[in-house]
């Protein structure tokens, strides 16, 4: 529930000073929240570093630019802020022996930004253009576009000189009279299970008249439309949601995710704070893989447990068949071979029980985690993660909220 998750929150944070006595993590105590906030301090810790050499070169700048008396004032104002630097250094130094031991907690990757920016849009094979309503009359001009638009059109263009260049010809297995267009997933409507986990929201925008807001969460994707209303959390702008949600949807017809966060109000409607909208389909058959994201380790208990349906050996698999790779050929001393690359990794893996058995899978996920340097086929997967998305406000535009 929300007041476990607050709490185990609270004592995470807390609690960081207790930690530090135990040798190691107790693995039963660990869950994916162990993982997030991990996560999360690693990434203030890196935010943390790049801050303080700045601030030293800029240091190192006003000194070198300080002259006469006026210089040397500026310089013992400035050598005051160090020092508070350093201050926090020595606060931030005894969670140095922390991290060694929570060196055995996994980590994920945290987005600072939507994924679409980090992945080129998922446009890798489709483009998506809006197909807009014409205007009529006056009062259309002022219509914005988001109102005109009717649908959207998915579709890439490919202009080729004849005859066809050679490095197309010789691309395995491609017949050059269907150029680029082959390995194209079919027009059949497919049937997807949409799973959406909501972590948390950060610097609500306040919708009450104390300054803050009652926050909750509203889902949509085609004829789904859920209002987690019940749930709503009382005056809060940094509501930890820490909820899932399940829905069913048909590809391409339901496909435009919308996220939303609504002001809970005892009188009168609720108003939005803010949604984001995602493009579910161009993840789907994106070749970045982002149905789910690959994790660090492949495991099979615990806190870890490995989440996406097909296995690590099933997805290389699929990737070298589809990318016509040559590959993935498993040898003695844990090392596989894939097109001309070579990697090596574990081959035992620890069942509940403690129990050893070999296994092909974290071979498999190695290669997976360098797909980008496989020749041709290669491009970045999607990491396991948490992507941060901005809310908007269609009466605000352009203003996160």
């Amino acid at each position: 529930t929300e007041e476990e998750k607050e709490k185990k929150k609270k004592k995470k944070k807390g609690g960081g000073g207790e930690e530090v006595e135990e040798e190691e993590p107790d693995e039963s105590m660990l869950d994916w929240w162990s993982k997030y906030f991990a996560s999360i301090e690693t990434m203030k810790e890196q935010l943390r570093q790049q801050e303080a050499a700045a601030a030293e070169a800029e240091e190192k700048e006003e000194v070198e630019i300080a002259e006469g008396s006026k210089g040397q004032s500026k310089n013992k104002e400035k050598s005051k802020a160090p020092k508070d630097d350093k201050k926090k250094k020595q606060q931030s130094a005894p969670e140095l022996p922390e991290k060694k031991n929570k060196q055995k907690i996994d980590e994920l990757k945290v987005f600072n930004k939507e994924l679409e920016t980090e992945f080129n849009n998922f446009e890798d094979w489709l483009h998506t253009f809006n197909l807009l309503r014409g205007k009529i009359g006056d009062n259309d001009d002022n219509a914005t576009e988001e109102e005109r638009i009717v649908g959207r059109f998915k579709g890439s263009i490919c202009v080729y000189k004849v005859p066809l260049p050679d490095d197309i010809t010789k691309e395995a297995g491609y017949d050059p009279n269907f150029g680029m267009f082959q390995g194209i997933p079919s027009n059949d409507p497919i049937n997807v299970l949409v799973r959406v986990y909501i972590v948390r929201a950060t610097d609500l925008h306040p919708a009450d008249i104390n300054g803050k807001a009652d926050p909750y969460i509203a889902i949509k994707l085609g004829k789904t439309d859920i209002k987690d209303k019940e749930n709503y959390i009382s005056k809060q702008l940094n509501p930890v949601f820490g909820k899932s949600f399940d829905i069913e949807a048909t590809f391409p017809m339901e496909s435009m995710l919308t996220v939303a966060v609504y002001d809970w109000d005892l009188v009168g409607t609720d108003d939005l704070i803010g949604e984001t909208k995602i493009d579910l389909e161009n993840r789907y058959y994106s070749k970045h893989r982002a149905t789910c994201g690959v994790s660090q380790t492949y495991s099979l208990h615990g806190y870890n447990t490995w989440r996406d349906p097909m296995k690590p050996s099933q997805i290389l698999s699929k990737l070298c068949k589809e990318g016509k790779v040559d590959g993935p050929h498993f040898g003695p001393g844990g090392r596989v071979k894939v097109a001309n690359r070579v990697f090596t990794g574990p081959t035992e893996i620890e069942d509940e029980n403690g129990q050893k058995k070999q296994t092909d899978e974290h071979l498999a996920l190695t290669v997976l985690r360098h797909w980008e340097d496989i020749p041709w086929a290669g491009c970045k997967l999607v990491p396991e993660h948490v992507e941060t998305r901005p809310l908007l406000n269609p009466d605000k535009p352009g203003i996160e909220q």
